[in-house]
């Protein structure tokens, strides 16, 4: 057994497809089904059901594939944890962020990232809250950037800004003249939200059940930019993110962005990672880098 047949497997097991995995593990697909074939035999298992259509795990070969990942994601952890040793600002660093910032956050801190750290290799990762909560456990992301609260004893986290929320109105709304607003104006009024499985979804509830306002029912959208547009298209209002309001492709003169006026709402974004991980030093270095940049930003906004 070697790791090249681990990879192979995981492969497989990823794809469920021979081919795709094979071109995935830059292999011909004779090579990598022989070797699959190898390691059932010194396993003594069938680790695969095969057949014309479809490639299945066993359900012992569910459980070697886990132990496959963990033992090739125990051999990433080594190869990192000597290359930090000889730079510990170097090697693959793997960033998860929440799709409600991604879009917003990265293209003001990827440069400044990219020239503090020019030997790391950074990777991005998209995944709402809950899949991240699981990956970073797992060791398959470093560090995320999150939205508070969150409760788990494993982590560590950083805070990184406060992000104001702002009233996203149509031009021909009731408070689209106005230059800021009270919260308890929105008292009874119908607010466009995303779908479940976002954290901003649960905070919107939250800022609509203290105020009175109530959820625009028959529609739920998957992003924030979907959410624009349909404020755009005059559907209703809903609570925009500041960073999602900086630079802006919608029309002012279609929608507008209005602040509020204290006490404003908003939510922490914080950077979190495993409290056993050995780069804590540099995702703090990361972290004041984020905060300083976005801090920046949000300084500039009403």
């Amino acid at each position: 057994m070697n790791l090249r047949d681990l990879q192979y497997l995981t492969a497989v097991a990823k794809y469920r497809h021979f081919g795709k995995a094979a071109e995935a593990c830059f292999v011909s697909q004779p090579t990598l089904s022989t070797q699959i074939k190898k390691l059932e035999e010194e396993l003594g298992v069938t680790l695969i059901e095969r057949d014309n259509k479809n490639v299945i795990l066993t359900d012992i070969g569910h459980k070697i594939v886990a132990k496959a990942r963990q033992t090739l994601q125990a051999v990433d952890e080594m190869r990192d944890i000597a290359s930090l040793h000889n730079d510990p600002q170097a090697g693959t660093f793997r960033l998860g962020i929440i799709p409600t910032l991604a879009p917003y956050v990265l293209p003001h801190i990827m440069p400044v990232l990219q020239t503090r750290f020019p030997k790391l290799r950074l990777l991005l990762y998209e995944y709402q809250t809950a899949v991240l909560l699981k990956k970073l456990p797992a060791g398959d992301v470093d560090a995320a950037l999150l939205a508070l609260p969150i409760a788990d004893p494993n982590l560590k986290f950083q805070l990184l800004f406060k992000e104001p929320f702002f009233a996203a109105v149509p031009n021909n709304h009731r408070l689209a003249d106005r230059n800021a607003i009270q919260l308890d104006e929105l008292d009874k009024q119908g607010v466009l939200l995303l779908e479940d499985g976002h954290c901003l979804r649960d905070q919107a509830l939250d800022i609509c059940r203290e105020v009175g306002a109530t959820e625009t029912e028959g529609f739920r959208a998957t992003s924030l930019e979907t959410l624009r547009q349909m404020v755009c298209s005059g559907t209703g209002m809903t609570f925009m993110p500041a960073l999602a309001t900086v630079n802006s492709p919608s029309d002012p003169s279609i929608v507008r962005y209005i602040p509020f006026n204290n006490p404003t709402p908003d939510r922490s974004i914080a950077i979190f990672y495993r409290s056993s991980s050995h780069r804590e030093n540099v995702i703090i270095t990361m972290g004041d880098i984020i905060k300083e940049k976005i801090n920046t930003v949000l300084n500039t906004l009403p």
